[in-house]
């Protein structure tokens, strides 16, 4: 089986504009959340966001005709065909699957104001590739010349990672050499805001923004909705091989299952995501042994949390690999969290330091995990699992390798 390897590692976070800061926010326990004042935010049940700064980073055409969700992807995409050294590939085997939840939220409220404020002349010419879903992909694919396929997997949280599980796919089957694959989200807005106050699914600790996102812990009370990318660049082995690249991890084997249970709540067996993590290990050729760190969905919700513990006991059994939780600081990235985590995972194997996870001061009764607390933990082992779930169902599951 073709062999698949990570050369390219590209991110923009609520931790800082690239992976350098995404590293070393996450080594450090730093927080990215805050408390969002002033109008239109103040009468918001919930108030806190991780937000990104991308001052300087855009010309003036790509901030005027892009969506905030394009503008990050294509950030975060630059600087992992970068990293990657700007491989030379034939554009016909050079693919892009870039994914997300929602697309171009903020096109479509912000140009849905201007119709009813100004009417339909002042819309803007750009809204329809602006607001559509794969704006993020397409964006990225333009800027790189790629034409073996440009596609947008959107399901919900999962969308990053499965992203990167189609790409593992795609190149596995030999239709392309190399994919730029993760996922982008921007929609920090006071009406997905709201929505996701009335599902009673947000944090609302406005006294603590930086303590607010708290996986595992007994006074978790909600998720902190985040924005930002994370890309990588995946090649076969022979082709990363002879051209001599850098190669920081291997995607050894992915998964896709759904649960069938309910369109918003996670299956509380966790059977759905377990199967997920049974099947990647399958694919992977590993068992359960062989995993020495997860890094976990872990949102901070009451009832996600428990469900994936609930997942991964089933699926690991009696072993326990070292449990991290990088929401705790980046806030929830929704279509971009797996991408990023998945960045995470492999520079968690490559450098051999799992972050700890922030916030944790009293841990679940029901969280029977080796979890990362307090100060960064030391990792021998050579393999690791970075799991996402989402709203419909989706169960996705990286087996990631050193």
């Amino acid at each position: 089986m073709t062999s698949v390897a990570v050369t390219g590692l590209g991110a923009v976070t609520p931790l800082g504009p690239d992976v350098a800061a995404l590293q070393e926010g996450l080594l450090s326990g730093r927080s990215g959340v805050r408390l969002l004042e002033g109008e239109p935010w103040d009468q918001l049940p919930a108030r806190l966001a991780a937000t990104v700064d991308l001052t300087g980073r855009l010309d003036r055409v790509e901030a005027r005709t892009l969506d905030r969700v394009q503008q990050l992807a294509l950030v975060a995409a630059r600087e992992a065909w970068a990293d990657a050294g700007s491989p030379e590939v034939e554009p016909e085997r050079l693919a892009v699957i870039v994914g997300s939840g929602i697309g171009g939220a903020l096109t479509i409220l912000g140009q849905a104001d201007v119709l009813r404020e100004s009417g339909p002349r002042r819309v803007s010419p750009h809204l329809v590739p602006m607001l559509m879903p794969n704006g993020p992909a397409a964006t990225v694919g333009l800027e790189l010349g790629a034409r073996g396929g440009v596609h947008t997997p959107v399901s919900a949280c999962a969308s990053g990672a499965e992203a990167i599980a189609q790409a593992l796919d795609l190149l596995r089957s030999g239709r392309v050499d190399v994919v730029v694959a993760g996922g982008s989200e921007a929609c920090v807005h006071p009406l997905p805001l709201a929505g996701f106050a009335q599902m009673r699914a947000l944090s609302t600790r406005h006294d603590e923004p930086e303590a607010a996102s708290r996986p595992y812990d007994k006074a978790r009370d909600g998720f902190v909705l985040g924005e930002g990318a994370g890309i990588v660049v995946l090649e076969t082995e022979e082709h990363a091989r002879a051209r001599g690249a850098r190669i920081h991890g291997w995607v050894a084997g992915a998964a896709t299952t759904s649960d069938a249970y309910h369109v918003t709540a996670p299956d509380p067996s966790g059977q759905g995501a377990a199967r997920s993590i049974v099947l990647a290990l399958r694919d992977a050729g590993l068992t359960a042994t062989d995993i020495g760190h997860v890094n976990a969905h872990a949102t901070s919700t009451p009832l996600g949390d428990v469900a994936e513990v609930r997942a991964l006991h089933t699926a690991l059994g009696d072993h326990r690999p070292v449990v991290t939780a990088t929401k705790s600081c980046t806030g929830h990235l929704l279509g971009a969290a797996g991408a990023v985590e998945a960045v995470a995972t492999v520079l968690a194997l490559r450098d051999g330091l799992v972050p700890a996870i922030r916030n944790l001061d009293n841990l679940d009764d029901e969280a029977d995990l080796d979890v990362v607390r307090l100060e960064p933990r030391r990792l021998q082992h050579d393999a690791a699992l970075s799991t996402s779930f989402g709203f419909g169902g989706h169960d996705v599951s990286l087996v990631l390798c050193r």
